[in-house]
Parts: structure tokens; C-alpha cells; sequence
């Protein structure tokens, strides 16, 4: 089996140094180029082409970020993997459109980046826990769920629908008529797209949509 070419690129010279002084004991690996920079990093996979490259984000010469999407470019099935202290949003988000294929923090031990490398060539992303919660958190707050088309009435009343309320119920709750209360529901069915008032109060229960829990808070 061919040996895993790799490449470090990092402008602390104690930190680069410190991972090449791990990569070159592992004997699937060879390491075919470090640099100090983002524009070192670009002449490096120009001329080596290797397999992944050990990224730092922030650097002098071009950032870890311009660097990642570039090479992406003239050779995209290389794996880039960022190793930072950075796990902040303004960081770990244009990594990863950049490109970047996994992305660890400085604090990753020496058998976790071998791992990340490995795993890299598997096809398997590796994410810092940390980094992938932010993630997580970003994609959620991303995502459009039916409920959010809802008035601010419509949603008191699914309030109470998921409570179990009737519609006179719901009308001497939030004082309007019956009649007000059945064109909401409507709305509300419509909108969520589900076929009756049952589903909807399931739908209340099951993200959280309830009067009670409302005014808990």
C-alpha cells in the first residue's frame, strides 16, 4: 500500500516541527513538504500533490482559509485538515465552505491527528466536538421548520391545541369567537401541513409549542 503523503503548514516553528516529529515515526506516512505560510502551502501542493495537507488557519503570509481554497481548486481531491486553537464561528465556518475537509483543534493529541489523517485518505471526516456543536447549533437555527410561518395568534392557538383545548375553549382563552378560533385552526392545519387539529397538537407536543411550557418561561 502506498504511504500517506502529507504535508505540515504552520508559522510556529515549535508546532510544526513538534507534528513533523510525530508523522515521520508512522510508517504509512511520508511527509513530502512544510511551509510557514499560506502562499507556502500553495507553491507546496502546486509541486507535491499530496494526499493531505496539515493546515494552521491564521498565518502571516495568507490565511490557512485563502490557502484551503485555492488549492481546492487546481487539486481538489487533496484533504486539507485544519489544525487550530480557533473555534470560534468566524473561523470554523469559512474553513469548512472553503473546503477543509476535518478540522481539529491545537490540544488534539499526537495519535488523534494520525487517526484524522488516516481516516482522511477513508473518506471519514474527523470534527472537533466542540466545532461540530457550533455547527450543529448553525444548522438548526438555519433550518425553516412549518411553525415558523405562523402569525403570532396562529401560534397561540396551536398552543392550545397541543394543550387539548376546544375550540370554545381556545376562544374564552385568548378571548375571540368560535368562529375566529376555526379559520386559525384552518390556517394553522394548512400551514403545517398536517390533516386535522390532533396532528397539529402532536406537532405542538412535539417541538415544544405549549401554553403551559410558554408561560413557564
Amino acid at each position: 500500500m502506498d504511504k500517506i503523503r502529507v504535508v505540515v503548514v504552520d508559522d510556529h516553528e515549535m508546532v510544526r516541527k513538534g507534528l513533523l516529529a510525530y508523522l515521520i515515526t508512522e510508517p504509512g506516512l511520508e511527509v513530502v513538504g512544510e511551509g510557514a505560510s499560506g502562499k507556502a502551502a500553495i507553491e507546496i501542493a502546486r509541486k507535491e500533490r499530496p494526499d493531505v495537507i496539515l493546515m494552521d488557519l491564521l498565518m502571516e503570509d495568507g490565511t490557512g482559509i485563502d490557502a484551503t481554497r485555492e488549492i481546492i481548486k487546481f487539486h481538489p481531491s487533496c484533504k486539507i485538515i485544519i489544525i487550530t486553537s480557533y473555534y470560534d464561528d468566524e473561523q470554523v465556518f469559512p474553513a469548512i465552505e472553503a473546503g477543509a475537509y476535518s478540522y481539529l483543534l491545537k490540544t488534539a493529541r499526537a495519535e488523534d491527528i494520525i487517526q484524522a489523517i488516516e481516516k482522511a485518505i477513508r473518506n471519514e471526516p474527523v470534527i472537533e466536538p466542540k466545532v461540530a456543536n457550533k455547527m450543529m447549533n448553525r444548522f438548526r437555527s438555519q433550518v425553516k421548520l412549518p411553525h415558523n410561518d405562523l402569525t403570532e395568534r396562529e401560534l397561540e392557538v396551536l398552543m392550545c391545541l397541543g394543550d387539548g383545548l376546544t375550540n370554545q375553549e381556545i376562544g374564552d382563552e385568548l378571548f375571540i369567537g368560535v368562529k375566529t378560533v376555526k379559520t386559525h385552526v384552518s390556517n394553522i392545519l394548512s400551514k403545517l401541513a398536517v390533516a386535522d387539529r390532533t396532528q397539529a397538537a402532536i406537532y405542538a407536543n412535539r417541538h415544544g409549542i405549549l401554553k403551559e411550557k410558554n408561560n413557564e418561561k
